[in-house]
């Protein structure tokens, strides 16, 4: 372990991928915003200092608990594919499949419309305050961290091949520490802050956007953006050893984790062992089970039908649960979704608490910035099929499967913890590995953020794997091999794993507790 501490606190507590968002967030709770300014702040703040995980040309989701009300309201706002797009818009372009980045990989960004509903509904400050710590750091420049720094690096060649790309990002942090400025960003954000979300989705932000990404091949218009509205949705839960596991329903992978809690309830999850090679096995067995289902139902429900309910019924976990060779890994499954994304999560000192996830996808999105905006664009269109029989496949106006799945575990119809993590595919897993340490192990705060994790996925060819991080130690990963598992380990904090961040809620003690995972930049930030 770190030696890192709980961030224990009474006032309030903000978690996030870098300790600038969270002293922001923390700065707007001490000054009388709630939990959902901090985490507004905290989210604007990332798109400076984490750009190649989180700008404002990406998706939103958010899941808040409000105390006055006693209700949870669950926010979706991600965009559709342009009305123009569609398989046969590819096919005649001499795509046979959905490209990995460029133009036509770019939904309609919904973040900023989700800034401004949440901000509208439940906000104390005004939106101006509440960007002003990201407006700043963007005009007067930040130190930029490790993690943009290694992604800079590793993507050079998708940073180099688009203008405005090279442009805000190509020139300048080549080295941890190194400062940069977003210049233009900052006035888009501060435009936003004044104006409200039309100064992004309508006028001279939208204008050069929609220049930008025409001439990137994509078919957006005007209209696609001006006509965009989040969604707000009711959340769906399970029952989990006496606490209830709420997600938010498709086009968010929210119903695996439900379904993976639902196996895993059955199981002897103390008697396996959290990092042991059994209980590693039993998890892993878990995971396959559950994303075959996803893989086959979770898409938009307003062009689909995701039949939730078979992620929900306890009896279909139960038939899963009892398909698991406890000594021999399963056949094959499919294939491994990497990506980067920001998770943030904030609670008051009135109890409304704040789980929010926000993303570009891959790092670098779709590798495209629109330079006079300042905005860098998603590649969430990357979600979509080509397959015109596949529940996920492309059609003008829906809005892609996705991964990102803020979470809360709710005790007495009231939030106990306040969870998430970034990681694509991985997060459904990570997230299954923090209910295990909070429910099952008991574990405080930083203690199930610090836990060495595993994940599982297939490469191109198929072939299995689970990476895992050493500290699991030699033992547990021989038992894996000898399960069949082919078992890759990974770096000591791996970044493969998820950036995790946590608050208890400890409503007997009257405290908070907050975690930040050291595999990030960021902090628990708590007074």
């Amino acid at each position: 372990m770190t030696g890192r501490p709980t961030t224990w606190a009474t006032n309030g507590v903000v978690a996030s991928p870098h300790y600038l968002a969270s002293q922001a967030g923390l700065r707007i709770l001490q000054e009388g915003g709630n939990a959902v300014d901090a985490a507004i702040a905290a989210n604007a703040v990332l798109n400076v200092v984490y750009p190649h995980q989180c700008h404002a040309g990406g998706d939103l989701f958010a899941i808040v608990w409000h105390p006055g009300e006693r209700k949870l309201y669950g926010l979706n706002s991600s965009g559709p594919a342009p009305a123009g797009l569609s398989i046969d818009y590819l096919l005649e372009r001499g795509f046979d499949a959905i490209p990995e980045r460029g133009g036509l990989t770019v939904t309609v960004p919904g973040t900023v419309a989700g800034w401004a509903a949440l901000q509208q509904r439940f906000g104390a400050r005004s939106l101006d305050r509440v960007l002003e710590p990201a407006v700043r750091y963007a005009r007067d420049g930040v130190p930029m961290p490790r993690n943009y720094v290694e992604a800079l690096f590793r993507l050079r060649a998708i940073v180099s091949g688009h203008p405005g790309t090279r442009a805000v990002f190509g020139g300048s942090a080549n080295r941890p520490g190194d400062i940069m400025r977003q210049p233009a960003l900052a006035r888009t954000l501060e435009r936003i802050g004044i104006e409200g979300a039309r100064a992004f989705y309508e006028g001279e932000a939208a204008d050069d956007m929609i220049a930008t990404l025409q001439q990137a091949g994509s078919p957006m218009t005007l209209d696609d953006l001006a006509a965009f509205e989040p969604e707000w949705v009711d959340p769906i839960s399970t029952s989990y050893h006496g606490y209830d596991l709420v997600e938010l329903p498709p086009n968010t992978q929210g119903p695996t984790v439900l379904l993976m809690a639902n196996i895993v309830e059955g199981l002897p999850t103390t008697k396996l062992g959290h990092t042991t090679g059994a209980g590693i096995h039993a998890w892993v067995e878990t995971k396959l089970q559950a994303f075959a289902q996803r893989d086959r139902f979770v898409a938009d429900p307003r062009m689909a039908n995701p039949e939730v309910e078979q992620f929900l019924d306890k009896s279909v976990a139960a038939k899963m649960r009892d398909a698991i060779d406890m000594d021999r890994t399963s056949a094959a499954s499919g294939g491994y979704e990497d990506g980067d994304t920001i998770y943030l999560c904030a609670v008051d000192r009135d109890g409304m608490a704040v789980s929010l996830i926000q993303s570009v996808y891959n790092n670098f999105g779709s590798g495209i910035v629109a330079q006079g905006a300042g905005v860098l664009f998603h590649n969430r269109g990357r979600g979509f099929s080509m397959d015109p029989g596949h529940l996920n496949s492309l059609q003008p106006g829906k809005r892609p499967y996705h991964t990102l799945i803020p979470a809360m575990l709710m005790r007495h119809g009231e939030p106990a913890w306040v969870f998430g993590t970034m990681g694509a595919d991985a997060q459904a897993q990570v997230q299954l590995q923090m209910l295990l340490g909070m429910v099952d192990f008991g574990l405080e705060p930083q203690t199930v953020i610090e836990t060495p994790r595993w994940v599982s996925g297939a490469d191109a060819d198929r072939s299995r794997w689970v990476r895992v991080e050493p500290r699991i130690g030699a033992r547990a990963i021989e038992d894996l091999r000898a399960r069949g598992h082919s078992v890759v380990v990974g770096e000591e904090w791996d970044s493969a794993m998820g950036h995790a961040h946590c608050i208890l809620i400890d409503r007997g003690r009257g405290v908070l507790g907050g975690a930040s995972d050291p595999r990030a930049d960021g902090i628990a930030a708590g007074w």
